[in-house]
């Protein structure tokens, strides 16, 4: 144990460094990379058309599979590339989405009074608000999503959001409260 300056309390001494040989560069991951970082981010490139979006995508692809519990085992060079290509594919669609996210608002927040601009900080809250929302409302059934977003942001009155669904009000409701548990466990940092 270090003391802290000015003796107030004890701090626990730093970890030791981290060893280049410790398990997290196995020797099969660091053949994949080797083997398919370049196959990989080129592949990204040519898909996203951004030679530093591939870079930051390959790169984030072979931290998740770091960060993996047990490390995926591949028969083939086909196989290791599927598994690669899947991890990237769904990173694009991460970022794709991100970017609807980012350029909706981005337009919502231009056609707003130059005042009410709010900071970066409070942007990147937002967006990342609504990206939750997003994945919150993709747990939830067509009909119980769009139930919430009439009522939420169209402000449908029940009656008129049960007879465009083809449901009754009661189900309305349902489907209502189901988001709002949603919502509930979102804010409650149970579910992201």
């Amino acid at each position: 144990m270090l003391s802290s300056p000015r003796g107030l309390s004890p701090r626990p001494a730093p970890p030791p460094p981290v060893s280049v040989s410790n398990s997290l560069t196995s020797p099969s991951v660091e053949a994949l990379y080797c083997d398919h970082h370049r196959w990989l981010r080129s592949w990204l490139s040519h898909r996203l058309g951004n030679a530093a979006d591939a870079a930051d995508l390959a790169h984030d692809t072979f931290l998740r599979l770091l960060s993996k519990a047990v490390f995926p085992r591949f028969g083939s060079e086909g196989e290791a590339r599927a598994y690669l290509r899947t991890v990237g594919h769904a990173l694009c669609v991460d970022l794709w989405r991100r970017r609807e996210v980012e350029r909706a608002w981005l337009d919502a927040l231009a056609a707003q009074p130059e005042p009410v601009t709010p900071s970066e900080e409070h942007q990147a809250i937002i967006i990342e608000t609504l990206l939750g929302v997003g994945r919150m409302l993709g747990r939830l059934s067509q009909k119980a999503a769009a139930a919430f977003v009439m009522a939420q942001v169209d402000g449908t009155p029940y009656r008129d959001i049960a007879a465009t669904l083809g449901v009754s009000e009661r189900m309305v409701k349902k489907y209502i409260a189901q988001a709002m548990l949603q919502c509930a466990l979102i804010e409650a940092g149970l579910n992201a």
